[in-house]
């Protein structure tokens, strides 16, 4: 639904006489009841205030989208005011606000409330859109602004929901971007793709499968009508709907930084016709290389299981913050009901870290057939059970660890399409068997054997990298403390960041002292990028633009999240000078934790996990060097900039 169908002209105020937060939202909230979109407003202002108790609906640029999805909504919409003069909402930025979208949306219905904000986030970053609406004379002029604006951004929507179809003009190009995390890399192909296109006059679209689910999902019609799809993607996507049409498939990081290239490929049919094998690993384009494919795989694992990483670690980490040492050292982290609740609901979490990893990975290379193999080889891994146990009960039973069900992963996947080529001439008319019977219980019955033949392997090099871990001290721990912070900058999301952040959830999982300074080392590196370029941005004003330097404080505040993305456009512009400063500044600050002790039972969370963090005020040094490090070698080396 656009938002012109959801703001009325009566629910639209410009120049607002409200001098604080309490008027602003009784004054939209008088708004929407205005319009007959609630049924009791003092319910829906209760629903307001309590998402405002959650945070500041202010996010910089002087615009706030407070929003409720309430029972005391009758009708979806969204009330507007303006109010020149601006007042304090707390905003991200520190600045006024002074354009306020309060969107109501029904309980239980659809998620109109995420969709609407999503779409004036983005439309309303133009400040030339915002200073439009501002200039608007009456509410007609202020919702024909909006309109146009949304018309601009999403015609294509606009055009597929017309009674009549119009006439195809042009190229058209569709996109599907992905990558493993699907937070930052995602939505940022996705933008310069239809960057690209705008700029090149072009009608792009694009599909984001990020982390929460897929988005602007291209519909059969679009499919069907357009003259290529590129797909930007670092795990696998569904791709039999592109049967028979012209598809590129890149890596995402090309998709951002190749995206006129890539939409003028396929204007001038440069791209080849793609046919859907039904089989996952065949999807791969011919010149697309072994590494490549086992890097797809890897990461179609690594995302599916980083909701179980993160989620379980970060109640764990909660569990071992509340609970009290002094009680019984042994049972730490179980010692109080509290403590006992967030260790045991994360630990269940946690426990499916291994098994999903490994099922995902083999589902990547074998299509569904081989999710249930690789599960279950994944959770084999884990226990460390082999036929050494069922001969000598007193033999012991060691986990294969991170790399055992990463092994078992690739196993899975593999033998499944072993399973799949052997019984490809089988009759036609006993197909059935195959996914129902042959798959699932030979693919079981092989898989059992080999983990419990190679489990003891696997059992022995996850031991010893773990006693290598737990060895490390003094000038080795800082040294590798420094190699994994700098992996985190080096692409900033690809694929040496994730080898370092595997790396890291790897050592994570070993549960250890050296395993948890692991991950604080690679947390913090991936910290210090977009803060570093905040901060030089602050200090060396004549070296970055105008629009840089406004740039900074959300960049600064994603570095405190822990989403090193947000330092991609800065290094886009100038990697020479802006990669190299991060990467040291990483590393230094990689080096510091480790040589402080630092330790993170979290994989994630940024700032909001520090408080678990072992030696939190010296892992704060460690970012603040790190971070002051790379700012002031940036500084120095880049160059000034031209506005």
């Amino acid at each position: 639904m656009r938002i012109v169908d959801l703001l009325k002209k009566d629910a639209v105020t410009l120049n607002a006489k409200v001098s604080n937060k309490a008027e602003m939202i009784d004054t939209l909230v008088g708004l929407h009841n205005k319009v007959g979109n609630l049924t009791n407003a003092a319910a829906f202002k209760e629903g307001i205030m309590a998402r405002e108790a959650q945070g500041p609906t202010a996010i910089a640029e002087g615009i706030c989208i407070p929003h409720s999805k309430n029972a005391a909504v009758k009708n979806p919409g969204i009330a507007a005011i303006t109010v020149p003069a601006g007042i304090d909402c707390e905003a991200l930025d520190g600045e006024p606000s002074n354009l306020f979208f309060m969107i109501a949306a029904p309980e239980g219905g659809a998620d109109v409330h995420l969709e609407a904000l999503s779409r004036l986030s983005t439309i309303l970053m133009d400040p030339d859109f915002r200073a439009k609406l501002f200039a608007a004379k009456n509410a007609d002029e202020f919702l024909a602004e909006i309109d146009a604006k949304e018309t601009e951004k999403y015609g294509a929507e606009v055009k597929e929901a017309a009674p009549v179809a119009p006439a195809k003009s042009g190229y058209r190009v569709l996109c599907v971007t992905a990558c493993p995390t699907g937070i930052a890399h995602t939505y940022m192909a996705a933008e310069a793709l239809e960057k690209a296109g705008e700029k090149l006059g072009i009608a792009v679209k694009a599909e984001t499968n990020g982390s929460g689910g897929a988005k602007n999902i291209l519909t059969k019609e679009e499919i069907a009508n357009c003259d290529g799809i590129i797909v930007a993607a670092d795990k696998n996507v569904e791709m039999a709907r592109f049967d028979g049409k012209p598809v590129i498939k890149v890596k995402v990081a090309d998709g951002i930084h190749k995206a006129e290239e890539l939409v003028n490929k396929v204007v001038n049919g440069q791209a080849p016709v793609y046919h859907h094998s039904g089989e996952v690993a065949a999807e791969s384009e011919d010149d697309e290389t072994l590494g490549r494919q086992i890097y797809k795989h890897l990461m179609n694992g690594v995302s599916h299981m980083l909701p179980f990483v993160i989620g379980g670690g970060i109640l764990i980490a909660i569990a071992f913050l509340l609970d009290d040492y002094s009680i019984d050292p042994s049972n730490f982290g179980m010692n109080t009901p509290v403590a006992a609740f967030f260790k045991t609901a994360g630990g269940a979490a946690f426990g499916f870290m291994l098994p999903i990893l490994a099922g995902f990975i083999a589902m990547s290379i074998a299509d569904r057939p081989g999710l249930m193999v690789g599960f279950v080889g994944g959770s084999i891994a884990a226990a460390g059970t082999s036929f050494a146990n069922y001969f000598n009960p007193d033999a012991p039973v060691v986990s294969g660890g991170f790399l055992g069900a990463l092994a078992a992963g690739f196993i899975a996947g593999y033998l499944v399409l072993a399973l799949k080529k052997l019984t490809e001439k089988m009759p036609q008319s006993m197909d059935g068997l195959r996914p129902m019977l042959i798959y699932p219980v030979i693919g079981l019955f092989l898989m059992s054997v080999i983990m419990f033949a190679v489990n003891p392997f696997f059992a022995w090099l996850n031991t010893l990298l773990n006693n290598g871990l737990n060895s490390l001290g003094g000038a080795n721990a800082v040294l590798l403390g420094a190699i994994v912070g700098g992996m985190m900058s080096i692409d900033m999301g690809g694929p040496f960041n994730k080898a370092a952040y595997v790396f890291g959830t790897g050592a994570l999982a070993a549960q250890t002292d050296a395993g948890f300074q692991v991950m604080a080392a690679v947390m913090v590196g991936g910290m210090v990028p977009p803060i570093a370029i905040a901060i030089s941005s602050w200090v060396f004003k004549n070296k970055f633009t105008d629009n840089d330097r406004k740039a900074a404080p959300v960049n600064a505040i994603m570095g405190l999240c822990f989403i090193s993305e947000a330092a991609i456009p800065y290094a886009a512009q100038d990697p020479a000078r802006v990669i190299p400063s991060c990467v040291i500044g990483s590393a230094v600050a990689g080096g510091l934790s480790e040589l402080f002790g630092c330790t993170l039972r979290a994989p994630h969370g940024g700032l909001f996990v520090f408080p678990t963090v072992g030696n939190t005020m010296m892992y704060i040094v460690a970012l603040i060097v790190g971070s002051v490090v790379g700012a002031v070698i940036l500084g120095l080396i880049k160059k000034p900039a031209q506005n």
